[in-house]
């Protein structure tokens, strides 16, 4: 990869931005350029201290948009997200205050720390882009994001997301512990003033960006893998997964065929491809559909996550022999 200084692509100046302030995590970092060349919604899971909300604040800053954060917490309500009508007194009338989901990017932290009524408010302007407030309808500044971390259900004063607002993030990516190279270089760089973030990449870069991503070609063999993937999640025995259908309540939705092709068109972008590979939707499979399987409660009783039926999946569905050239 080029020099910062040398580099024309203002996403790669993007990212060695970034990467001044996070140490590792390279696969969310591509993950997050992901969802905002896609734009799509990502959400972020791991213990507490692994960088989740800097990593995302740090994208944030090296993007010259409108940017809000939100802190999650069990006493938030609705009105603190969207907005809500104020009467004024002198002049008799009620005025609409916008909340902080107007915005480019919006960050939603430990977000599993609000009750439903409050997570039931953002499955309107995930989907649509738009809030409703009394009678009037106001959208939201494109691009739109809502990148969101949380902590894992088994954490204390945790709430379980519904699966309507879950199957609205295109990808759920789960970030582990350090190596113990990445957490000295951690410890290191805690040792010193941290450095400002520079803005990059403008809203209308991100736009054109994006436009470009809609021109790499994907061959219907790709949407083909994709959906044979999604619907074998569904039916597990039709892939000779019968040994695992007692586990899964419910398969992926439609949303998931959508989001596997349309992330790996935008990761064949980042690539340099002008093409989607199959291997492009293998890569994104497991972040695409992890949280989009409901198991049972005899997975949880044996020890079975998601990850595990995704990846069989992903040995039982066989592999096309897509095109290799751009269209």
């Amino acid at each position: 990869m080029t020099s910062p200084a040398k580099s024309t692509n203002p996403l790669e100046r993007m990212l060695f931005e970034v990467k001044r302030t996070i140490v590792g995590q390279d696969v969310l970092l591509e993950r997050m350029a992901v969802a905002l060349l896609s734009g799509g919604h990502l959400l972020v899971e791991g213990v507490p201290g692994l960088a989740k909300t800097l990593a995302v604040k740090s994208l944030a800053a090296a993007i010259a948009g409108q940017f809000q954060r939100i802190q999650f917490t069990p006493d938030l309500v609705p009105a603190d997200l969207i907005g809500t009508r104020i009467y004024h007194q002198h002049s008799g009338e009620f005025r609409t205050e916008l909340g902080p989901v107007f915005a480019n990017l919006l960050l939603a932290d430990e977000i599993n720390r609000a009750p439903a009524k409050v997570q039931s408010a953002l499955l309107e302007v995930m989907q649509e882009h738009q809030v409703t407030i009394g009678r009037e309808t106001f959208r939201v500044p494109e691009p739109f994001l809502v990148m969101a971390t949380e902590n894992p259900i088994e954490s204390e004063g945790t709430y379980p997301l519904p699966e309507a607002q879950v199957d609205r993030f295109m990808m759920k990516v789960v970030v582990d512990y350090p190596g113990g190279a990445e957490e000295h270089a951690i410890v290191d760089r805690a040792l010193r003033p941290p450095e400002p973030t520079q803005a990059m990449l403008t809203t209308d870069d991100l736009i054109r960006m994006q436009a470009r991503v809609r021109e790499v070609y994907v061959d219907p063999s790709i949407v083909d893998y994709a959906v044979r993937l999604v619907t074998v999640t569904r039916a597990l025995g039709n892939a000779g997964l019968g040994q695992l259908e007692r586990y899964v309540n419910y398969g992926a939705s439609p949303r998931a065929s959508i989001a596997l092709v349309i992330g790996a068109r935008t990761l064949a972008f980042l690539r340099g491809r002008g093409y989607v590979l199959p291997h492009d939707v293998v890569e994104l499979a497991l972040d695409v559909l992890r949280h989009r399987i409901v198991l049972s409660y005899e997975a949880l009783a044996d020890d079975v996550d998601a990850d595990t039926i995704v990846t069989s999946v992903l040995g039982a569905v066989r592999m096309p022999d897509a095109v290799l050239q751009d269209r």
